[in-house]
């Protein structure tokens, strides 16, 4: 029987993992600021800035979920002999 003298935490995350996600987000951010612009273009300043506001404010919980699960999916506890 073998005596462990701890465990040591390591991160295998790589920046292509989550290239991804950033991409997507992007995309979208991109798109609520094109549509808010052009409903602000079309007498609606008001919806423009409602739509730009409820974009931002509903796709960052899910950026920050898909983050912190691709986070802790790549965290690796190693035994240390």
């Amino acid at each position: 029987m073998t005596s462990t003298s701890g465990y040591a935490f390591r991160c295998t995350l790589a920046y292509g993992d989550i290239y991804g996600q950033i991409l997507v987000w992007l995309l979208v951010i991109f798109l609520s600021l094109a549509a808010g612009m052009a409903l602000m273009g079309a007498t609606h300043p008001v919806a423009g800035i409602a739509v730009i506001g409820l974009i931002f404010v509903l796709s960052l919980p899910f950026l920050m979920f898909a983050f912190v699960t691709t986070l802790f999916s790549h965290v690796a506890l190693d035994e240390q002999s």
